[in-house]
């Protein structure tokens, strides 16, 4: 195991004299404020024109409490972000605003091209603290990684697993799915990240030979990222003291896309008055500066935090005892063993190891039996934790011959 020497165990009473130091300054009052006017002025439109049922699924949600975990907030932000962005587009405009026909449509046109820049913004801002964020985790688990082919297959691995990922996205896309979906399979992609996390404290799954190489990994260090998922493990500090800000800013996001989906769809009945789309401006000028400004706190926390040990900052941890050896394979050669074995069942049911399990060569061997039964044959390459193998082998099953019974000549 990893040495724990100099180290402390990362619970959550060691991240609360952490975060001690991180006091984060409220919101503005206009955040509650704006998103209770913003959800007043919806509850208005509902009355004057039933909701669809997209609206009212919306309006639900708006009425729900945000999801627990503060980085699920952060991808929800993004979807409203966008669903909003969506509505700002021109060619998702009423009719009637599109074509300018007032000079009242005229400046809430231009009030529209000012929003949506403004939540563009903040969308690029999102989007650049998850990628820092995911890197920020994975370059720090690759600082115990030996700099050799082990670090270079982990980083493929990764490139992979994140190319497969996106092709996912784009199928879902490409397929006709909405930013609702879209958001669904980002974040099922995330949770996947974090439960393979999970697997690299516990040392299970894919991890779970992959852990023995890692060099020096404190223990304290895997035991946490092993409890990151847990609803009650010492992320659950960082949820008490900085969840409530960032739930505020969730449903001031809902607030702000419910109010403009409601909007769009009785615009053709009731045109938006100037005092409403005051409010608007107002709420999104406090959405995106408070965001921005949640993001640039919560970023720093993220990056100075001590469950981001590198290895070079753990210093004197001793070397996790391994019985790895490092061969060195010619240009051209592959490594040409595998584990092979061979059960035999009789007609009676009894099962014997007629070879039992050894690593054979490529070329080496062969073997023929007499006795008529069950052969299992059993290959084994989990020893090989980098290096797959391409088997070949040839079986000839001859059926048994009965020998004629030979009788005896009578004598006359």
């Amino acid at each position: 195991m990893a040495s724990t020497e100099g180290l402390v165990p990362i619970t959550r009473a060691f991240l609360s004299n952490y975060y001690d130091n991180y006091p984060f300054t409220p919101l503005s009052s206009d955040v509650s404020q704006l998103s209770s006017q913003l959800i007043s002025l919806s509850k208005d439109l509902i009355s004057q024109i039933p909701p669809t049922p997209d609206e009212s699924v919306l309006a639900h949600e708006a009425d729900c409490e945000p999801p627990h975990k503060i980085d699920e907030n952060m991808w929800k932000n993004r979807e409203h972000i966008e669903e909003t962005l969506f509505l700002l587009d021109k060619p998702n405009w009423p009719q009637s605003l599109q074509q300018h026909s007032t000079p009242e449509d005229i400046e809430i046109a231009t009030i529209l091209g000012d929003l949506k820049s403004k939540l563009q913004t903040t969308m690029r801002v999102l989007e650049v603290f998850h990628t820092k964020n995911s890197d920020n985790v994975f370059n720090t688990v690759m600082t115990y990684m030996p700099q050799d082919f082990r670090g270079t297959l982990i980083r493929q691995q990764r490139d992979r697993s994140e190319r497969n990922k996106q092709a996912e996205v784009d199928a879902v896309v490409n397929s006709g799915g909405g930013i609702r979906e879209r958001y669904a399979l980002l974040w099922k992609q995330q949770m996947e990240r974090r439960r393979q996390l999970a697997q690299l404290g516990s040392a299970t799954g894919v991890y779970k030979t992959l852990v023995k190489y890692l060099v020096g990994v404190p223990q304290v260090l895997l035991d946490f990222i092993r409890q990151i998922n847990d609803d009650h493990g010492p992320m659950e500090e960082q949820r008490e003291r900085y969840g409530p800000s960032l739930y505020s800013l969730t449903k001031m996001a809902i607030a702000i896309r419910l109010f403009l989906v409601l909007a769009w769809g009785r615009f053709e009945a009731k045109k938006l008055e100037k005092s409403k789309v005051d409010i608007l401006v107002h709420a999104v000028d406090v959405y995106t500066s408070e965001m921005e400004r949640f993001l640039k706190f919560i970023g720093e926390v993220f990056a100075n935090s001590p469950f981001f040990i590198s290895a070079r900052d753990v210093g004197g941890v001793d070397v996790r005892e391994t019985d790895y050896k490092e061969t060195t394979i010619p240009a051209g050669k592959t490594f040409e063993d595998v584990g092979f074995s061979m059960e035999y069942t009789s007609p009676s049911g009894e099962v014997n190891m007629i070879l039992p399990y050894r690593r054979y060569d490529s070329n080496q061997g062969n073997f023929c039996t007499v006795i008529a039964g069950n052969y299992k044959l059993i290959w084994d390459n989990s020893y090989s934790s980098f290096f797959k193998k391409n088997l070949r082998y040839k079986v000839d099953c001859i059926p048994p011959v009965a020998e004629p019974v030979q009788l005896n000549e009578e004598e006359e």
